[in-house]
């Protein structure tokens, strides 16, 4: 068995450091075969979080591999996040694994008292959505089937009511013989009561309806920079540094993402970001 090469810090990145600003924003690190990005990141003061990265064993072999780091600043942390998103999608660069490229969604929404499986829209989420709240943003129908198992696993639900097992008429579902289902699907709990423990577990992941008539600017500021994130829907539909531009931003098609609504709504729906109705 070979020996770990040790860790020895990165020398010949030592000189990109002078140029990495302790401000928020993306930043990147290039390799050798055209410049190709390796790894994206974000910070909001992107000198130190490079640092880390220089300082990490446990990331020594991607540091050989650079031989550049750059950096594009934003104005906070909604937008460094927006910005890291979009380009990793974009870029796929080597060493970057938690966001994916953007493809369709898919959520739960309830027909009478039974789940079903939809796409996830724009449309879906915004204001004028009248079919009924979604739960869970899922990238496959499996995902949504797998979460679903496992609430079943966690609250003693039925498969066969949550439509995950077909019924026998007459009979309980595997799950009641093995005392895992409480027995809805023979009478032994009463169907709305099973409901509403699976309405409770699902609460917290509801996906939160769009709270304004229209589009709105969402405004960072860092120094003289400021920067306005255009946003309808939960879509992000663009940065700009105006309100003037902002506004021809506001009609922009735009594709749902569930990054892209992570960031935005728990900014937005906490009230701890700037908005100016568009």
């Amino acid at each position: 068995m070979g020996h770990p090469v040790p860790h020895t810090y990165p020398e010949h990145l030592r000189p990109c450091l002078a140029d990495l600003p302790a401000a928020p924003g993306v930043y990147t690190f290039h390799g050798a075969s055209g410049g190709l990005p390796l790894y994206i990141g974000k910070s909001v003061n992107i000198r130190a979080r490079v640092m880390g990265h220089f300082n990490t064993p446990d990331e020594a072999a991607m540091l050989r591999q650079t031989v550049r780091v750059s950096c594009e600043r934003t104005a906070g942390e909604i937008g460094a996040l927006l910005l890291e998103s979009a380009r990793i999608k974009a870029e796929h660069p080597l060493f970057n694994q938690r966001l994916r490229r953007s493809r369709q969604l898919w959520s739960l929404r309830f027909a009478a008292e039974r789940p079903d499986i939809v796409p996830a829209r724009e449309a879906d989420v915004s204001a004028a959505a009248d079919a009924g709240p979604l739960y869970g943003l899922f990238g496959s129908p499996r995902a949504a089937q797998e979460h679903l198992r496992q609430l079943a696993d966690a609250h003693g639900l039925c498969c066969g009511l949550l439509g995950l097992e077909r019924l026998a008429p007459g009979r309980p579902c595997f799950r009641h013989q093995i005392r895992r289902c409480l027995g809805a699907c023979c009478g032994a709990e009463p169907a709305q009561a099973h409901h509403a423990r699976l309405m409770d577990a699902l609460q917290a992941h509801r996906v939160a309806i769009w709270p304004h008539e229209g589009a709105v600017a969402v405004v960072e500021r860092d120094g003289e920079r400021q920067d306005i994130h255009v946003v309808r829907n939960w879509c992000h539909l663009g940065t700009v540094s105006t309100l003037a531009a902002a506004r021809k931003l506001k009609h922009v098609s735009a594709t749902f993402d569930a990054d892209s609504y992570h960031i935005l709504s728990k900014a937005l729906l906490t009230g701890a970001a700037e908005t100016v109705a568009l």
